[in-house]
């Protein structure tokens, strides 16, 4: 009886063990199941807020670092309230191009032989070998006559070098040096003055356009004071071309001249003295026709820098007082004046 009586109270405690152990078994089954697709859900959800909080991580890391910019002081303006100026049209510049006094810059006007700038720099630009021997073309010189235009003193059909052309070019202004070189580097004065163009267009000359290498009028035939300061200030970064530029003569023997030809700076000729108080002329250019008035790009050292002046405009001729030159004395004296004094500028 005994032995029954254990049997049936382990009968008893095994079933409610049964069942438990298959509840056990449904609800960890359940769990599982929900733990699962809690899980997908909760690592999606970890996937996404990651995904955010990484953007906006990556927002605050790329974000560019900014600062208020910059604006560079402007240049202060040369005041010349008490001067009465000569010419129509002005412009100073430093050798980083910063304009100092410009009186209608963008204006109109005829350059007449300032025009001869152009057409050195480009010959420069073109020549394999400067000391490289030329003919003069005889058939030139009818159509220099009939122009009147100036020469630097050669002949038809002289052999000279490119050299001897560079310097009638820049300091006699000779419409004969200008043509040889035209057709001698372009094939033709048209060809050239096609060159000449390409080179205004590059030079971001907008207001400029050539008909001819040596300035003779043409309405056609144009620039602007800011177009040629931008050219004169390229030209003059050429060493060939500022060798030329800032000499006040040249000798040269050629085959008509065996005793030697003197090519003298028009721009030199016309000074009295090329220093002034704080500084000197160092070079130039001259131009005049009577619809372009005297005309000057010059270049000049003041206080231990350079700078560039082109006028134009002025009333006058070649045979009256030169007020282009008055006007570049002036316009350079008042710069050199207290070393940018605060009465000399303008904000």
């Amino acid at each position: 009886m005994k032995d029954n009586s254990n049997n049936s109270n382990n009968s008893k405690s095994t079933v409610p063990l049964f069942v438990v152990l298959i509840v056990l078994l449904l609800v960890i089954a359940f769990g599982i199941t929900r733990l699962s697709e809690n899980g997908e859900l909760s690592v999606a959800d970890s996937v996404e807020s990651a995904d955010s909080t990484s953007a906006e991580a990556t927002e605050v890391i790329t974000e560019p670092i900014t600062t208020e910019p910059t604006e560079s002081e402007p240049a202060r303006q040369l005041n010349l309230s008490n001067y009465d100026v000569y010419s129509e049209v002005a412009l100073l510049m430093d050798k980083d191009g910063n304009v100092l006094y410009s009186l209608n810059p963008d204006e109109k006007i005829y350059p007449a032989s300032l025009t001869k700038i152009m057409t050195a720099i480009v010959a420069i630009e073109n020549i394999k070998d400067i000391d490289d021997d030329v003919m003069i073309p005889g058939d030139i010189f009818d159509y220099i006559a009939a122009e009147q235009a100036s020469t630097a003193g050669f002949a038809a059909y002289e052999n000279v070098t490119y050299r001897d052309l560079l310097y009638g070019t820049l300091l006699s202004s000779g419409a004969e040096c200008c043509l040889t070189l035209a057709v001698c580097l372009g094939g033709s004065e048209d060809m050239f003055v096609g060159m000449m163009n390409d080179k205004a267009d590059e030079l971001g000359m907008t207001g400029t356009h050539f008909t001819n290498v040596c300035g003779l009028h043409s309405y056609e035939h144009y620039s602007t004071a800011m177009d040629i300061s931008v050219l004169l200030n390229y030209a003059l970064k050429n060493e060939c071309f500022k060798e030329i530029f800032t000499e006040s003569e040249y000798y040269t023997e050629t085959d008509f001249n065996p005793s030697g030809i003197t090519l003298r700076n028009t721009m030199f000729a016309a000074l009295s003295d090329t220093s002034f108080a704080g500084g000197e002329f160092l070079g130039g250019k001259t131009g005049y026709t009577s619809e372009a008035g005297l005309c000057l790009a010059s270049l000049a050292q003041v206080n231990g820098k350079e700078y560039t002046l082109v006028t134009a405009g002025a009333d006058g001729s070649h045979e009256t007082e030169p007020y282009h030159i008055y006007d570049a004395r002036k316009v350079y004296e008042t710069l050199a004046e207290n070393n940018y004094a605060d009465d000399n500028f303008s904000d």
